[in-house]
């Protein structure tokens, strides 16, 4: 590769072509986060509970943890969010609009002994789940 005298004009471009092998360069410039991921590239989203579920935790750990299948609103999506806490499954019911964010793992990826689940509850019917959990404020009747 020529250093020369006027071979700043090939260096920018030879940077250009392989910054490609980057993984991280080319799924930002591709945009594969926002298009791929159910909630669109934001942060966090309201949706629907369709169904509670049991989901088993990886080895070495044994348990049962509580999490509910959720048909976003925006687009329709359906994905598998946690319930944070003890007994918070009790304060989700079906049918009740939910705000998801992610669980907080690697790259977007799921967390922990949790298979399969990226997103975790924070809301229920625009109350706060932690502060449900807490019992410092009781569950909206609809």
């Amino acid at each position: 590769m020529g250093r020369g005298l006027f071979a700043g004009a090939k260096m920018a471009k030879d940077r250009q072509k392989f910054r490609w092998s980057d993984r991280r360069y080319k799924k930002r410039m591709l945009k594969s986060r926002a298009k791929h991921d159910p909630l669109a590239g934001s942060t966090q989203a309201k949706g629907i509970v369709v169904e509670k579920v049991g989901i088993e935790a990886k080895q070495p750990n044994s348990g049962i943890r509580k999490a509910v299948k959720i048909s976003l609103i925006k687009n329709g999506n359906k994905l598998t969010a946690f319930a944070p806490g003890d007994g918070a499954i009790n304060f989700i019911d079906e049918h009740d609009e939910v705000m998801v964010e992610g669980i907080g793992g690697r790259m977007g990826r799921s967390y922990g002994d949790i298979p399969g689940v990226r997103y975790k509850v924070i809301q229920v019917n625009g109350v706060s789940l932690d502060e449900m959990v807490r019992g410092r404020k009781e569950k909206p009747v609809r």
